[in-house]
């Protein structure tokens, strides 16, 4: 997990969103871009045929390609049917099979007990941000600072770590999204011990106040048991403003779900 790794040695975001966290690359110092391209080989050549029957190897890796770059945003089977050149039951199955071997996840958008219209997808994820940075040709930290899908690589990374908390203390990850017809949203809702811990994920490294703006929204709806904000972000270590914990995920060595809900007390 990241915070193992921040232990050892400061990790910067953006260059753990390149190499990944499988254990075996760090502890043998790999070149990312070979480790990827042979689990990629391995995974396409030997694991997908024991798995499902996929007839052209090439448009499944041209879906993956364009999964890659739709990390972050809600599933759109007939988008993705019509970009790939096949059916949306093609799609659905591969999409399940790329769950089923932990290659994807889902995060389910929140919908309890707000009387407004609410987006109804989920979004989806890569387990691990190694590789999708390598079906983006992502190669370096700088590449990924400047790609329009930074943030999307950086909230992938973030939902990743939290999620892995979870289960790695034998939890099941209640995590949502909120998002309504307006566009107001909240990139990640936590669901623990009773509340609700409500946490926006920004990318950009100078704080303002505009990241504020989706948790207050999510505060006016008066939910019961919800607790302060938490903004995790990629400037200074760790603050307060207005009631809010602002903090970089990556900057210590805690564990992420211990930094979100020891984070907030109910308000």
């Amino acid at each position: 997990m990241a915070h193992e790794l921040t232990r050892l040695a400061p990790f910067p975001s953006f260059q753990m969103a390149i190499k990944g966290l499988f254990p075996a690359l760090h502890e043998k110092g790999l070149d990312p871009r070979r480790f990827f391209n042979s689990y990629l080989q391995t995974y396409l050549e030997r694991d997908l045929r024991a798995m499902v029957r996929v007839r052209d190897l090439s448009s499944f890796l041209k879906f993956l390609v364009l999964v890659a770059g739709r990390i972050g945003n809600l599933i759109n089977l007939a988008s993705l049917s019509n970009d790939t050149g096949v059916s949306t039951t093609t799609v659905k199955n591969w999409l399940s099979v790329l769950k089923a071997s932990y290659i994807l996840f889902e995060l389910p958008p929140w919908f309890e007990n707000v009387g407004k219209r609410l987006v109804r997808s989920s979004k989806l994820y890569f387990v691990d941000t190694g590789l999708a940075s390598f079906l983006l040709g992502l190669q370096t930290e700088d590449q990924v600072k400047r790609d329009p899908l930074r943030g999307s690589l950086y909230e992938n990374l973030v939902v990743g770590e939290i999620t892995k908390g979870a289960i790695n203390r034998g939890r099941r990850p209640n995590l949502f999204f909120y998002r309504n017809s307006k566009g107001n949203e909240v990139d990640l809702l936590v669901r623990e011990g009773g509340r609700i811990f409500p946490i926006g994920i920004k990318s950009s490294e100078p704080f303002t106040r505009d990241f504020l703006r989706g948790l207050e929204h999510f505060k006016a709806l008066g939910l019961p048991r919800t607790a302060r904000g938490l903004v995790l972000y990629n400037g200074e270590p760790e603050f307060e403003t207005e009631g809010l914990r602002i903090s970089n995920p990556f900057f210590h060595d805690r564990d992420l779900w211990d930094l979100v809900t020891g984070s907030a007390l109910p308000s």
